[in-house]
């Protein structure tokens, strides 16, 4: 089973639709900068109030499918139309 190189512990972006209203994570980014990681659904025009940080070991258990990602290399993203289509990177 594939797994990411940072830990479990890790804090990880995300947005309180992903954490607390369950939406799904359609997009991935894994920031060239700092190596961070960003997991988002489709919300758009989202204000500094709707991010929240997470551990990677919540954003897996949240989408298991996410694990698919681990190998994205810095500076990329991932994005999917919904939970049963494919990742696909840019």
């Amino acid at each position: 089973m594939k797994s990411f190189k940072e830990d479990l512990n890790t804090a990880v972006i995300t947005t309180k639709f992903v954490l607390e209203r369950k939406s799904p994570i359609l997009h991935v980014f894994h920031y060239e900068d700092d190596g961070s990681w960003q997991f988002s659904g489709n919300e758009a025009n989202l204000d500094d109030d709707d991010f929240r940080v997470a551990s990677l070991e919540e954003i897996i258990s949240l989408d298991s499918t996410v694990l698919e990602l681990v190998d994205l290399p810095l500076g990329r993203e991932a994005h999917r139309k919904d939970i049963s289509a494919s990742w696909e990177t840019e």
